[in-house]
């Protein structure tokens, strides 16, 4: 981390190079923080290049791997006449990389461009064709040449140098598209090379890029109700591992626990978030710590540390890892409470200082302070991690770190960055902005997300373009429907259609999101005056009836979301995604391509089109943009036929073009989830 800083701040005081080269991307604050990527995730990189005068410029995007070696490419002026170039680049392996852009003077493309110009005016043909033939003299000793391309290079310098053959002859011959591909992209000529600093990139693993989180409270799984005692017995890990398969079938590859740990007595919340627990009441997985222990214990309605193993090697065998909640704050019978009063707040009265965001208060919650006693603090809460790392979990979903310092955990993310890379932390921090970014850009790995709140088209438009264009090279978004603390108007009145709507547009948008257990059941009923679930199952047990789930039709729906997720890499990326244009206001369009060279053998498409109004059959003309999957976007019809649309919902297959109608019933079918395929 200081070694980036010090480059950057070397890079600002540097002089500008020969070939400017300007705004490089992605660069986050000047390179303080390394920007984010994973294992062949497609990364638009990008940059401001000029120069003096009228001579063509080029630019080259390069990424340094760990061991020192580069990859590059030839980047493309995305913005003729503004100087702005982008390249896409993969990095291949987890660990520390570079990124930087080298500017340089293109004489091929500057000799091409002011020959074809003075040919056809029939000026200083004869000159013109000589420097040319100068140019591929000297092309055939540039580095890296292989004996075909000097070959080639030699015979159109011969050419060119043939005073027999007509001027029009012979520059052709240097104009080809096996010469052009060769100077331009594959081995071009670059005078001046002005390279940009090199600025951090962290390559993760790709589940921190593209992953599916079911979340369930594991005591909540295998509890029993007793009718004749009206009293609860709480589910256990074992009971829990028992509903991993019917999770592993749905497509999820991460399961996320509630917080595991002892739950305190003293002003142990009641029901629906009552102020008084009665006999019985579990009370909120949060309010963590007793006698039984602390962060680092299981509760013991739920088992051992030997029944959490035998867990975490069942959902791995399920082809599941294990996310774990971590909610750093404590109830009143933390152990810390008693071993290190001075980690907390203490108030003029001598009391400890419970947690509030007013008029919210949390009589069952003791909130760390970061300022007392930061190392202490630090270490153990250092070890804690340690200790579920050490048992298996892999992802851990951090409650609320909006409430802790910044610097707390820009610590302790690189430690373990530094000493587990595969460990992925999942930021809970719906918050305002500044906090919501610079959290990420710090060393989370995922972020919740505004998507919960986001419904109208124009809103959900806005925000996929926000999460997918720049702000992805840091951040990168998670997307839940709901959450055990949410429930969203729309969804409370939207009916089950509304739950298809929500759960398309969650696994389609962006390459990560989860739902929260009973979001098969379309469990919908409020508690008044909240966004929230009535009898909230963060206060007591709830054992489903996981037969229903059928009838409601969404563990079909989102099955086949996951499996689709899986098969096509386009839905695994985050920054490669358009929105496109619709007529009608209740329907939204947008597609993720993957250029062949990032998804293999041949390109990877799909276009999601939803009716985002749960009560009515809507419809609407669709306008392409054809480029933005891989087409010509010049077309004379723009009702022709370009390429067949191959619905991965419903198996249906259709003829699409620049302008499309689609026609959407929610009750029946809520959208297109459409793959482009070639015309047969």
């Amino acid at each position: 981390m200081t070694s980036s800083r010090r480059k950057t701040a070397q890079h600002l005081d540097a002089p500008i190079g020969r070939i400017p080269v300007l705004d490089v991307s992605p660069v986050i604050s000047e390179g303080r923080w390394p920007a984010k990527a994973v294992e062949g995730e497609m990364i638009p990189i990008t940059a401001t290049v000029f120069r003096e005068g009228h001579d063509a410029v080029g630019a080259t995007a390069v990424l340094v791997a760990p061991d020192g070696t580069e990859l590059t490419t030839r980047m493309t002026d995305i913005a003729p006449g503004l100087d702005h170039f982008q390249g896409l680049l993969a990095p291949t392996t987890l660990g520390q990389w570079g990124l930087r852009v080298e500017g340089w003077s293109d004489p091929y493309s500057t000799w091409e461009h002011d020959t074809r110009i003075k040919l056809a005016a029939d000026v200083d043909v004869e000159l013109m064709l000589a420097e040319g033939a100068l140019l591929f003299e000297r092309a055939t000793h540039y580095p890296n040449m292989t004996r075909a391309h000097i070959r080639l290079l030699t015979e159109v310098h011969t050419t060119l140098k043939n005073t027999r053959l007509a001027p029009e002859q012979r520059f052709s011959a240097a104009t080809t598209p096996e010469v052009t591909e060769l100077l331009r992209y594959t081995n071009p000529v670059r005078d001046f090379v002005s390279p940009s600093a090199t600025y951090p990139l962290f390559v993760s693993r790709k589940a921190a890029l593209a992953s599916a989180w079911y979340e369930f409270f594991p005591r909540s799984e295998g509890a029993r109700y007793d009718e004749l005692t009206q009293t609860w017995s709480s589910g256990t890990l074992r009971t829990a591992t028992k509903r991993l398969p019917d999770i592993a079938r749905m497509g999820f590859d991460t399961i996320y626990l509630t917080p595991i740990h002892p739950i305190g007595v003293t002003n142990r919340k009641g029901k629906n978030n009552t102020l008084e627990a009665l006999p019985g009441d579990p009370g909120s997985p949060y309010g963590i710590g007793s006698a039984d222990g602390g962060h680092d214990s299981i509760h013991p309605d739920l088992g051992t540390f030997d029944d959490f193993d035998d867990f975490v090697a069942a959902a791995h065998a399920a082809g599941l890892e294990v996310a774990l909640d971590i909610a750093l704050q404590c109830s009143p019978d933390h152990p810390w409470v008693t071993q290190h009063p001075q980690w907390f707040t203490t108030r003029a009265d001598g009391t400890i200082a419970y947690a509030e965001n007013p008029p919210k208060k949390y009589q069952d919650i003791y909130p760390l302070n970061f300022d007392n006693d930061p190392e202490g603090i630090y270490q153990e809460i250092l070890r804690v991690f340690k200790v579920w790392i050490d048992h298996g979990v892999t992802a851990f979903r951090i409650d609320n770190p909006h409430t802790k310092n910044l610097n707390f955990w820009e610590r302790l993310l690189t430690e373990i960055r530094d000493s587990n890379p595969e460990v992925i932390f999942l930021s809970e921090a719906f918050t305002k902005p500044a906090m919501m970014h610079t959290l990420a850009k710090i060393g989370f790995h995922q972020s919740y997300t505004y998507f919960t709140w986001r419904n109208t088209k124009a809103e959900l438009e806005t925000y996929i373009r926000e999460v997918t264009g720049p702000q992805g090279s840091y951040m990168r978004p998670s997307f839940w429907p709901t959450t055990h603390d949410i429930l969203p108007p729309y969804l409370q009145h939207g009916g089950i259609p509304a739950f298809a709507i929500r759960a398309v547009l969650a696994a389609t948008a962006s390459p990560i999101w989860g739902i929260y257990s009973g979001y098969e059941l379309a469990e919908r009923t409020p508690r008044p005056g909240a966004e929230e679930l009535i009898d909230n199952e963060k206060y007591e047990y709830k054992a489903r009836d996981w037969d229903n789930a059928r009838t409601t039709g969404l563990t079909q729906l989102i099955t086949a979301l996951n499996h689709i997720r899986k098969d096509h890499p386009a839905l695994q990326q985050l920054r490669n995604v358009t929105v496109h244009h619709t007529n009608d206001d209740s329907i939204i369009a947008f597609s993720s391509h993957l250029p062949k060279e990032f998804a293999g053998d041949v390109s990877d498409t799909i276009i999601t089109v939803v009716n985002i109004d749960p009560h009515n059959t809507r419809e609407t003309t669709i306008w392409l943009d054809l480029e933005a999957l891989g087409y010509s976007d010049d077309v004379a019809d723009v009702s022709e036929p370009v390429f067949a649309a191959h619905d991965l919902l419903t198996g249906e297959t259709y003829q699409w073009g620049k302008r499309v109608y689609v026609k959407l019933d929610p009750a029946v079918h809520c959208a297109h989830i459409v793959h482009v395929r070639p015309l047969s």
